[in-house]
């Protein structure tokens, strides 16, 4: 049954109340709208008018949301993002398809681009369009038709190929431990810890595998390895890096070994997909194509 007109607003009021909400002020929104204020105003007006309910605080000539304002637009802001990916891929799409992939940022940089020049030779009908996401999302408000995820094969809905394990080595700056190097693994519980937060097991999970237990093990948190990587070089504290990612650091000593060597990471790198996109014919192609590279010797550069 189709919706009631007044229940789908023009996205040009859509747009504007996601950018109130977005930017904080009237002014920023028209800028960022190439609008004037005033013509925000009134898409802002026409709106609360069309859904009869009260979305703006209007407090001299500033604007801001009403609770239900800032919770409508929200949700907004996930549908106007499905727009305009449907919008994008119906624009591109070529005859053979495509494939919107969601990659964690380094693995995806390191692991998986190097690779995809092989995908484009063997199936060029076929576009791979690519956005970075940190965590697990909900596939039907994201538009994903799949994603690269590190953990365990634990996400709802989902069919999954397991793409690598992970092996992480306690690294830091020469420097950090220049004249008191650790003795053994609990001696790491006395030095600075980085923390990824991606990954809020890692260290629990490489202390308990050298035998000490260690279940809250302070520090600071980083967002993702490229950070977490220059605070290391910095001499802000001990990382635990995939050891493709340390290789090259450590071969030019430019970080160091804290203690030990290679440790195994309790998750793995999976290639993840709605049961619902199962039969899609473009990712069929990636999914079988991608099981191709799944234990293929690392060659890629360090």
């Amino acid at each position: 049954m189709p919706l009631p007109r007044r229940f789908l607003p023009s996205i040009a009021s859509l747009r504007a109340i996601e950018a109130l909400d977005r930017l904080g002020s009237a002014t920023a929104a028209a800028e960022a709208l190439a609008l004037s204020q005033s013509a925000v105003s009134r898409q802002l007006q026409t709106l609360e008018e069309q859904l009869g309910v009260s979305l703006i605080r209007r407090e001299g000539r500033g604007m801001s949301l009403t609770p239900q304002g800032t919770d409508y637009a929200g949700e907004i802001r996930s549908a106007l993002g499905q727009i305009a990916q449907a919008s994008m891929k119906a624009a591109l799409n070529p005859a053979g398809g495509s494939v919107s992939l969601a990659i964690l940022p380094t693995f995806g940089m390191r692991w998986l681009v190097p690779r995809l020049p092989d995908f484009a030779r063997v199936h060029p009908e076929v576009t791979i369009n690519l956005s970075t996401r940190f965590k697990a999302f909900n596939f039907a408000a994201e538009g994903f038709d799949a994603a690269i995820h590190f953990g365990q094969r634990d996400w709802p809905g989902t069919d999954a190929i397991q793409l690598r394990p992970e092996a992480v080595i306690a690294v830091c700056a020469p420097a950090l431990i220049a004249g008191r190097a650790p003795a053994d693994a609990r001696d790491l519980l006395a030095l600075p810890l980085l923390h990824i937060e991606t990954r809020p097991e890692a260290w629990p999970a490489w202390f308990a595998a050298h035998g000490v237990a260690a279940q809250r093990v302070a520090g600071t948190v980083h967002d993702q390895f490229s950070t977490i990587t220059q605070a290391a070089l910095h001499g802000l504290g001990v990382a635990l890096l995939p050891d493709y990612l340390a290789e090259q650091d450590l071969a030019t000593g430019r970080l160091v070994t804290a203690w030990g060597g290679v440790t195994p990471s309790p998750g793995a790198y999976w290639l993840v997909w709605p049961e619902s996109k199962a039969e899609d014919t473009a990712l069929v192609k990636f999914r079988d194509w991608i099981s191709g590279q799944v234990g293929e010797e690392d060659l890629l550069p360090r």
